[in-house]
């Protein structure tokens, strides 16, 4: 039954006659029409109000049993007296840019909760339980605006996640990293919100690979790796089963493990026939993977998995412009890594120059020459008030600094 069915409590009204309080049943339109991932909600606040007046939506179903009716029209005015101004058109309301340091709280909140939501969507699919993927869906638009207001912070936080919550926050993190790369590569905002949900379903099919494999702190045999490499499909026939509609979605589940080579699972795909999304998705797993720890080894630094990631690409392994665009929101120098000043002071990254990837903003902590730690300081190497510079990365556990990402993320959260 639809839900635009006659009801003494639905109304269709005009995109211009909503207001916060009022409870959207139905979008009149197509899906990619719309800046939401839900079709009915209930309209909280007028940054909602902006996005919806500024899609193409022109008419939606209320339920004014669930939520505000629409206001009465004014009267017309009496002869004589002056009619009322036009009302001022609303600016689309859109996430400011805030530094890490104001973004890292909020990222971390949602963090936590990202890990609950995609935990139990993993629980569900093995114990073979219908899949509710509402919750994690809607973890896309506070991903995407967390993003949007710091590119750094949420994909730097989920970089640290621990060997047990690997699997979860894995998924988060490259949700982030795909509306990122999303954005660096000029995607409009209904896009990046599909490839972040891409992005957060990419291996649910890992769900159907038995833990004592997923786990395993040696070496795969065979037998174990050919099962590991089923999961795009199981993935794939979860998400298809569960009613998930979203081609983006289910072909980043398919095709994130095809190279540019050919020489990817599971169809070995080439060049062109990987979409772009699935290019995309390439990247932004390998890169999480690689600068996690995991059972079996300790994650590189972000700056050397950049290193790594650019030689595998001239091997074949990546889209060579979708790298390229990665580098640049990712930086040649991430948050998190560890520099050496010319001045020769260590300093730990801590936000990216979007115009410039050599001159980040950086917390300088420790003389190399006295061999001591200094007070923490923060410098800006793009400022011409500057004469530092980056002259080289560094290891940190050549210099025995086991909590260099306090330095930036702060302490970690407490158990509540």
């Amino acid at each position: 039954m639809s839900l635009s069915a006659p009801s003494p409590t639905r109304k269709k009204v005009r995109v211009e006659q909503l207001r916060p309080g009022m409870f959207v049943l139905e979008l009149c339109g197509a899906w990619l029409d719309h800046p939401f991932w839900r079709t009915s909600f209930l309209l909280k606040d007028q940054a909602d109000l902006e996005r919806l007046r500024q899609s193409p939506v022109r008419e939606v179903w209320i339920d004014i049993a669930r939520g505000l009716d629409v206001a009465p029209e004014a009267p017309a005015p009496a002869r004589g007296d002056a009619a009322p101004p036009p009302p001022v058109k609303p600016v689309r309301t859109v996430p400011e840019k805030v530094p890490l340091e104001e973004e890292i709280g909020r990222a971390r909140k949602i963090c936590m909760r990202a890990c609950r939501e995609v935990g139990g969507l993993f629980q569900q699919a093995r114990m073979g339980q219908a899949l509710r993927t509402a919750p994690v869906v809607e973890l896309v638009e506070d991903i995407t605006a967390s993003v949007l207001r710091s590119p750094s912070a949420l994909v730097s936080l989920a970089r640290l996640k621990t060997k047990d919550d690997y699997t979860y926050l894995h998924s988060v993190s490259v949700c982030a990293l795909m509306v990122s790369l999303g954005r660096q590569l000029g995607l409009p905002e209904p896009e990046l919100r599909e490839v972040g949900l891409a992005g957060l379903l990419h291996d649910l099919g890992k769900a159907a690979i038995p833990l004592e494999i997923l786990n395993k702190p040696g070496r795969l045999t065979d037998e174990e790796f050919a099962l590991v490499k089923e999961h795009p499909r199981a993935g794939h026939a979860m998400l298809s089963d569960a009613g998930v509609t979203s081609d983006s979605a289910l072909d980043v589940c398919l095709h994130h493990h095809e190279r540019i080579d050919g020489r990817g699972y599971p169809d070995g795909l080439a060049g062109e026939a990987i979409s772009l999304h699935a290019r995309m998705g390439a990247v932004c797993d390998v890169y999480d993977a690689i600068t996690s720890d995991r059972p079996y080894k300790a994650g590189w630094h972000p700056a050397e998995a950049i290193r790594r990631m650019a030689q595998w690409t001239k091997e074949g392994h990546f889209d060579e412009r979708v790298f390229q665009a990665f580098v640049k929101c990712i930086g040649i120098y991430p948050t998190g890594s560890l520099v050496k000043l010319q001045s020769g002071r260590l300093a730990v990254v801590l936000e990216q120059r979007e115009s410039s990837l050599l001159t980040p903003r950086v917390k300088v902590f420790f003389s190399t020459r006295s061999n001591l730690h200094i007070p923490p300081e923060e410098i800006d190497l793009a400022s011409s008030l500057v004469r530092d510079r980056i002259v080289s990365q560094e290891n940190p556990e050549d210099w025995g600094f086991r909590h260099l990402d306090e330095l930036w993320a702060g302490p970690p959260a407490r158990p509540a």
